[in-house]
């Protein structure tokens, strides 16, 4: 007999759960609160403009992602631009310039390092140093702890931890380094720093997040006879005999991929749900703030991204600059600032926090222009990752209750809230519920 699922939640990990399920021979109906699928990383509008709710960059190693896009019909070459490993500030300031040659693993790394600019041999001989003791560790430590002690404990130089850990560390785990936990930061180095040449490609979306996959997941899952429902909140979800009642409606199993303080709002009412519900809220969250700066067409930055020196103290917010007309022509002259961990630039008045990163940006690349964008607007998500401390205890896929599994970037893994964790999470919670018939 076909199991009749119900998806409830259309980010990333939703959409992963539902296709897995559907290509399994579930039938399937995905809900989703919100016109636009994506969750957390989604397609939004903005004064006639298309933007992103934050912008992503994926790993080469995120093999889930890649074949879950294939699945789904996304051509790789035409939906990504595809980067060496680098990190890269801009030129002149007192920043370092380190970039991957496209050669085979470990040596891009050590060509990178000898050939990078902006670190003397101290710091050169710690990154090394560090790359190898990690590599020997397995990239994991018996005992977690954070990622500013990690990097104390083996004598990482202080221009090293502001130009390559700590920006790195923020970018990953959206967690400051002196409370992010270092496993989690050891395992996203394992398959950048650590991994083979193309698994260490950054792959920056030229479409918008939505688009890019789950814009293309709907089409998937309406060709293979699933239903998808676009707002469409689910307000209970309850046992119902053998089944699951949610809303009005009756199904097999559920796949629950809401945010965390939905998840435990909805499983509240269900009996012995105080340990789950409590796990739950112990995920603490972190802002993410974009800042959209839209310039005149013709201007454009000497790469695609840069790495900027932020310093809150001195009002500098800005982490990462994109320069979204070199992923689509359609955004020309648009430039999109990020700002990780972004609690104290997210208290600041919006206007006040662009007007600093422009200013920011002015003075980092030397261009005075981009003191005065023609229009600029900052997104932020409030809840866009939990702050990945050490030894956090993250709640498994599976439930105290059959039929009912749970999905999302928060769950239990080796990976920070990143796409791809959220692309394993579906993946593992339709297994799951596979197994159960």
């Amino acid at each position: 007999m076909t199991a009749n699922i119900a998806v409830v939640g259309g980010g990333w990990a939703g959409c992963a759960a539902a296709v897995e399920l559907a290509r399994g021979g579930a039938r399937v109906t995905l809900f989703e609160a919100a016109r636009t699928l994506g969750g957390r990383a989604r397609r939004i509008e903005q004064a006639g403009r298309t933007l992103d709710n934050g912008q992503h960059i994926l790993l080469g190693a995120y093999d889930r992602t890649l074949r879950l896009l294939a699945t789904v019909g996304v051509d790789r070459r035409q939906a990504f631009l595809t980067l060496p490993l680098q990190m890269r500030y801009p030129p002149g300031r007192g920043g370092m310039d380190f970039v991957a040659p496209r050669l085979p693993a470990p040596l891009h790394l050590a060509v990178a390092l000898l050939r990078a600019q902006g670190l003397d041999r101290a710091d050169k001989l710690a990154m090394a140093r560090f790359s190898t003791t990690a590599r020997w560790l397995g990239w994991r430590l018996d005992s977690d702890c954070s990622v500013a002690e990690l990097l104390a404990r083996y004598d990482q130089t202080e221009r090293l931890y502001r130009l390559m850990w700590r920006p790195l560390c923020l970018a990953a785990l959206n967690t400051a380094p002196e409370q992010a936990s270092a496993n989690v930061f050891l395992a996203v180095l394992r398959d950048s720093l650590g991994a083979g040449r193309a698994a260490s490609d950054m792959l920056l979306p030229r479409a918008d997040l939505s688009a890019l996959f789950p814009d293309a997941a709907a089409r998937w899952l309406a060709g293979h006879g699933a239903t998808v429902r676009t707002g469409a909140r689910v307000d209970t979800v309850a046992p119902a005999g053998a089944g699951w009642q949610v809303g009005t409606e009756t199904f097999d199993g559920v796949v629950l991929a809401v945010a965390p303080v939905s998840a435990a709002g909805l499983l509240a009412p269900l009996p012995d749900s105080a340990t789950l519900t409590a796990r739950l809220a112990a995920l603490a969250p972190e802002p993410i703030a974009t800042c959209y700066l839209q310039y005149d067409a013709t201007l454009r930055l000497p790469q695609p991204f840069f790495a900027l020196a932020d310093d809150a103290t001195a009002g500098r917010w800005g982490q990462f600059v994109f320069d979204r007309g070199q992923l689509d022509d359609g955004q020309a002259g648009m430039l999109a600032v990020i700002v990780s961990a972004a609690g104290a630039a997210a208290a600041l008045p919006r206007q006040a926090l662009a007007d600093a990163i422009a200013a920011q940006l002015a003075a980092e690349f030397g261009r005075p222009q981009l003191a005065a964008p023609g229009w600029s607007t900052v997104v932020t998500e409030k809840r866009a990752t939990h702050a990945s401390t050490p030894a956090l205890q993250r709640p498994a896929n599976e439930t105290p209750w059959p039929g009912l599994v749970l999905a999302g970037d928060y769950t239990a893994g080796e990976y920070p809230a990143t796409l791809e964790m959220a692309v394993r999470s579906g993946l593992a919670a339709a297994t799951l519920l596979r197994a159960r018939r």
